[in-house]
């Protein structure tokens, strides 16, 4: 009896033995399967924001009479204007993308004010305009890497704009202690020039197809002009719009993405192996 036994425990062990052995021929478990993000795709955009913008000089066909009038600008300010625009763009892989847009500027507020000598006394002038663009725009991002869905971004981008003087008026020259003289409006008028922009800020993903922007743009804008001035008596003796030089703006934006179609993983296959 005891050697039934015996034989009994030998085969369980030959055959936990076996068992063994042909577990080692089978395939191991797959290791995780790594997921490749697909980065590439189109998307459309949307933005709004703010203006803060200058002009480098102010020039008028009557401010060169010498030697009798000398003009010295003091102040060529331009009130915050809000700002927003359409686009649509491609993001080619996960750190390059492109996309073109249209923008309309709203009306920005301009505030003049000059001393004038004539004739040896001293005048000061005030005037008021307002000032907007409709703005087209090619523009080139590089994405600078991704933490905690927080993508810093850097770009450049070249267009045109169109930039519209309206409700200009010179509310004339004043002598202290003398009346307004030369009192002076300009049809509204509007200009093509070559626009370009810089590009920086921070953008958050919050689904796979759906991003926002934090951004500052330094926009050069080009030149704009007035219509002739035109005195209330209607004499004009002169060919003599205001001239706004070098229009610049610093502008603070927030910006919205979406795909056209959500990025989809793309996984890897699983690695078979033996032994």
């Amino acid at each position: 009896m005891a050697s039934v036994k015996l034989l009994a425990v030998a085969g369980s062990a030959v055959l936990l033995t076996m068992n063994a052995a042909g577990a080692a021929d089978l395939p191991l478990a797959p290791p995780p399967v790594p997921v490749v993000q697909e980065f590439s795709g189109w998307y459309l955009r949307g933005d709004i924001g703010f203006s803060n913008q200058q002009v480098k000089s102010l020039n008028n066909a009557l401010y060169q009479v010498p030697p009798n009038q000398t003009v010295t600008t003091v102040h060529k300010d331009f009130d915050a204007a809000p700002f927003f625009g359409l686009g649509f763009g491609y993001q080619f892989n996960s750190w390059f993308r492109a996309d073109v847009i249209g923008e309309y500027r709203g009306k920005a507020n301009f505030h003049g004010y000059d001393n004038i000598l004539l004739n040896g006394n001293y005048y000061n002038d005030t005037y008021t305009a307002s000032k907007s663009e409709w703005l087209v725009m090619a523009n080139a991002y590089i994405d600078l890497g991704t933490w905690w869905c927080v993508t810093p971004f850097v770009g450049a981008g070249i267009g045109a704009s169109y930039n519209q003087i309206s409700n200009f008026m010179d509310h004339g020259m004043h002598n202290v202690g003398g009346p307004n003289v030369g009192l002076a409006y300009a049809a509204d008028a509007g200009k093509w020039n070559f626009a370009w922009a810089l590009h920086a800020g921070l953008a958050y993903k919050v689904t796979p197809g759906f991003t926002i922007e934090l951004a500052y743009r330094y926009l050069n804008l080009g030149d704009a002009a007035s219509g002739d001035l035109i005195t209330y008596t209607g004499v004009n003796s002169v060919y003599n719009p205001m001239e706004f030089n070098d229009i610049t703006s610093h502008d603070l934006k927030v910006g919205m993405r979406w795909m056209l179609s959500a990025p989809e993983p793309v996984y890897q296959p699983p690695l078979m192996r033996k032994g």
